[in-house]
């Protein structure tokens, strides 16, 4: 494959290291308040990614995978339990080594819904149980919703932060819940058109999350990101995303061999069970933090954990699908 083949394939990772770096050389471009206004932009942008999404909902699919209760709660208790906890003993070994905004951060992945396309995309290719994949992804992104507000605000105010879960919340309904459930309403219509343009739609799906990676970035880089952290704090990042999706990976598969999974079970399991939404997770970040200083610092880890997981869970998928055919 050329390098030109490579980059297009790959134009998304591409794309947000472009955004980080315009936005560490020209930060005045992109912050709240400059000539582009992206603070207006982005919300019209988070808006109509989830109007797209709740037309993209399919009930029916819904119903095929709600059997699986075991499976569902294994996956829940996961998301939004096991990782929460697992960040307690990671601030506890580390809290007096990484910056304060990037354990935020690393408790804000930990707090995130799973995310839908990947984890059924991975699931197919592994051979696993594709409507549980949907009903499990699609059960986490809608309790992403309320829990993860509720999560972070916890954290916050244990640590004297001025997070408001009432303005948080109120955001959250106006600019996800509100067009999500639109979007549901309208599928009866829409639905088939969006089918027809759905490559289209995840190109903007991505577009806009370049555009708040870019606008965070910007306000970061502005109050100062790069002289209070330096290189150490990328270095940092991926260290850290690799250990939790590493011990995630490895926890799910245990349970799901504790609780005798058939072997399509247990790749729902694994792999709606580590994964973390970042189509979700940097617009709710902007929603939840606003003008937070270091809101660039605080969705570093969703941005390398959503890299990285895409990386070894198509891995494990091929594993996975070579030995359903032995």
């Amino acid at each position: 494959m050329s390098v030109a083949a490579k980059l297009k394939k790959e134009w998304f990772l591409v794309g947000m290291l472009a955004a980080v770096a315009l936005a560490s050389l020209a930060p005045q471009i992109g912050r709240s308040g400059g000539p582009l206004h992206l603070e207006v932009l982005t919300n019209v942008g988070i808006f109509l990614v989830f109007f797209l999404h709740g037309i993209g909902l399919s009930t029916e699919s819904l119903r095929q995978g709600i059997s699986r209760w075991k499976l569902h709660l294994l996956v829940q208790v996961f998301t939004f339990a096991v990782f929460p906890l697992l960040w307690l003993g990671f601030d506890r070994l580390f809290h007096q080594v990484l910056p304060q905004d990037l354990m935020l951060g690393f408790f804000y992945l930990a707090a995130l819904p799973s995310t839908i396309s990947s984890s059924v995309a991975m699931t197919a290719v592994a051979r696993g149980n594709v409507p549980a994949a949907i009903f499990n992804a699609t059960l986490s992104t809608l309790l992403g919703i309320f829990l993860t507000p509720l999560l972070v605000s916890w954290l916050v105010g244990q640590r004297g932060g001025g997070l408001s879960l009432g303005d948080a919340m109120l955001n959250i309904a106006s600019l996800l819940l509100l067009p999500f459930v639109l979007g549901q309403v309208m599928r009866r219509w829409w639905g088939a058109w969006f089918a027809r343009w759905k490559p289209i739609t995840n190109v903007f799906d991505r577009a806009v999350i370049l555009l708040l990676v870019f606008s965070s970035f910007s306000d970061s880089v502005a109050d100062g990101l790069w002289t209070r952290y330096g290189f150490g704090l990328i270095v940092q990042t991926l260290l850290g995303a690799a250990a939790f999706l590493l011990v995630v990976l490895w926890l799910t598969r245990r349970a799901a061999t504790l609780l005798h999974f058939s072997p399509p079970d247990e790749i729902v399991a694994v792999f709606c069970g580590s994964k973390k939404t970042l189509a979700s997770g940097v617009p709710m970040a902007k929603l939840l933090f606003g003008a937070h200083p270091g809101l660039g610092v605080i969705v570093l880890p969703i941005m390398f954990y959503h890299q990285l997981q895409l990386f070894l869970c198509a891995i494990l998928a091929q594993r996975y699908a070579r030995r359903a055919t032995d």
